[in-house]
């Protein structure tokens, strides 16, 4: 199906190696193809592998029956992508920028599974195109395949159920999406261009400065170490040691001018691969020389203390009007956090910074130093004028350490 959690190579990879791409009827694919439909075969030697149109977590959603001549005439297992996971179904709200209601797609679900999958042999067995990790799913295991039958009698969304009973679990409590995945199963659908491509361009001190003051985004790239002790001006830190292009994607947006700021050439070639799996391909280039080459040019550089969870508690013991932010997502924040944190999810960061009082220090906390590093660069550039700090080592440091948690 038209994928949504990263931009595919699958454009690319046909055109090096002479591959016919196969894509489900339904996604109307802009680039050269063969549109299957319900019964459509390939055939790989003995082996067929049979089209069943699946939607429900996309409208073409497509599984396959792969059938081994010299075994049997019926199939030996069916490849599910994304249709039917190992303990959960694809969630059904990711067209929704397509015109496509959750429910109606849920509703499509009920039928794929009910009409096409469980009509399957119990012992065909499951293969889905991964497990768990994604935000395809909410009970996604980590297991590899599974049968039919296994399914059957586990997996919560294959129980006997009337239809509005099944929309209503798999509609409800559906954690947002990142908002790249409408724009990365765009991409897929028309096609993203080759890495090639997109350039990595070496940029002196004066042009990076010049794109700053017409807009653009300085995304720094080091690790939160590195970008605390010293950075440009109103630059965001997302750290290549972590979900780059993840949350890259959840908070720059796809239409901003970026430029680059790293330890050096590998680092941007880097970077720059993993913004384009998220449909960020708008980069001027990168700070060529780095923070030196800016620091000789006499341009002005800004620091963000880190503080370790010993250094926060003294500071919470001697300053009670510090504000500890927890960027952690909800979940995470409720099983333990600092006594007295502001929960504020990175994600909604940006929404919600009016929550941290600019007059009051703050120090920003997460589960070990990363996505905090992120939130603090955040609340910097929105113009945030108190102490700030970023908390190494975060909450499980904290535990670690003994201190008291609240819950």
């Amino acid at each position: 199906h038209l994928h949504a959690d990263f931009v595919s190579g699958h454009r690319e990879l046909a055109e090096r190696t002479g591959a016919e791409i196969v894509f489900g009827a339904r996604a109307e694919a802009e680039f050269p193809h063969r549109a299957v439909r319900d019964g459509d075969e390939l055939r790989v030697g003995h082996v067929i592998l049979r089209a069943v149109e699946t939607p429900g977590h996309t409208p073409e959603s497509v599984c396959w029956l792969v059938v081994d001549e010299d075994v049997s005439a019926k199939p030996v297992k069916v490849l599910t992508g994304d249709t039917l996971f190992i303990g959960d179904v694809g969630r059904p709200d990711l067209a929704g920028a397509r015109g496509f209601p959750p429910a109606d797609m849920a509703s499509m679900m009920y039928d794929t599974i009910h009409e096409k999958l469980l009509a399957l042999d119990d012992a065909v067995e499951v293969w889905p195109a991964h497990g768990a990790g994604s935000a395809c799913g909410r009970q996604i295991s980590r297991e590899r395949f599974s049968t039919i039958g296994e399914q059957r009698r586990l997996n919560y969304a294959l129980r006997p159920m009337p239809r509005e009973d099944f929309v209503a679990i798999m509609t409800g409590e559906l954690a947002p999406p990142p908002v790249y995945f409408a724009r990365s199963a765009e991409i897929n659908r028309r096609g993203a261009r080759t890495i090639g491509e997109i350039p990595v361009t070496p940029l002196l001190a004066a042009d990076v400065w010049q794109a700053l003051e017409e807009g653009a985004i300085a995304l720094d790239v080091r690790d939160a170490a590195s970008f605390g002790s010293g950075h440009l001006p109103r630059s965001i830190n997302i750290g290549l040691n972590g979900e780059l292009a993840s949350w890259a994607g959840c908070l720059i947006s796809h239409e901003a001018r970026i430029v680059l700021v790293t330890d050096g050439v590998p680092q941007a070639e880097e970077a720059t691969i993993r913004l384009a799996r998220v449909g960020l391909e708008n980069i001027d280039g990168y700070l060529d020389g780095g923070l030196a080459a800016w620091e000789r040019e006499g341009l002005a550089i800004e620091s963000l203390p880190q503080l370790d969870v010993n250094g926060l508690r003294a500071q919470l013991s001697e300053s009670p009007d510090l504000q500890v932010v927890d960027v952690r997502r909800p979940g995470e924040y409720a099983s333990g956090h600092v006594p007295g944190a502001l929960a504020i999810s990175l994600q909604e960061i940006t929404e919600q910074q009016i929550l941290v009082d600019p007059a009051h220090p703050a120090a920003v906390i997460c589960a070990g130093g990363y996505r905090s590093s992120i939130g603090a660069s955040i609340l910097k550039r929105a113009g945030f004028s108190g102490e700030l700090y970023n908390v190494i080592g975060g909450t499980a440091a904290w535990i670690g350490a003994g201190f008291e948690l609240e819950r």
